[in-house]
């Protein structure tokens, strides 16, 4: 690794971790500023976390990734994540929001939900779930996996398989 390289990664890690510093009141006391989410079972940097995704950590991908997994699972829009951040005083744009969740997604950091043709949701759990969207409140909540069956699937077209069954339950009050 040359000097120039060196000097880059370190400068990285400085930004992260102001990063990090920045967004510790609005994530709130005592929370981890190191995310830990259920999908990875130890501790990790977000520097780290991009690194392993096979992203560069830039400071507006760590002011992101800091909010999105901090929190633990949860699902969010780009506008709401927007939100957080201009709420926690980094400037990131919406354009920006709406690549880098897209690039999450693409590289399984996040799970993509389609709700209706407009509104996409983004999900820090990345494992096998469902879920229900409450259409009033424009929510989305868990379904754990043995909480569904599905009996009957039709025919899969020959030469393909299934990658995965996304299932989304709309609810309304009665």
């Amino acid at each position: 690794m040359t000097e120039a390289n060196t000097t880059a990664m370190d400068t990285n890690a400085t930004e992260v971790a102001e990063v990090a510093d920045m967004l510790r009141p609005a994530i709130g006391p005592g929370a981890d500023i190191h995310c830990a989410i259920a999908d990875h079972p130890h501790p990790r940097d977000v520097e780290a976390m991009l690194r392993e995704a096979g992203l560069r950590p830039t400071r507006q991908r760590a002011v992101l990734t800091q909010l999105l997994f901090a929190r633990g699972d949860r699902h969010l829009t780009a506008e709401m994540l927007h939100n957080e951040a201009a709420q926690s005083g980094q400037q990131v744009s919406l354009a920006t929001v709406y690549n880098t969740l897209n690039v999450f997604a693409k590289m399984g950091m996040l799970r993509e939900i389609g709700v209706d043709g407009s509104t996409t949701y983004f999900d820090t759990k990345t494992g096998d779930h469902h879920h229900f969207f409450i259409e009033e409140k424009r929510e989305i909540r868990d379904i754990p996996m043995s909480q569904i069956r599905i009996g009957r699937m039709a025919s899969i077209p020959e030469g393909y398989e299934i990658s995965r069954v996304d299932l989304v339950v709309r609810l309304r009050k009665r």
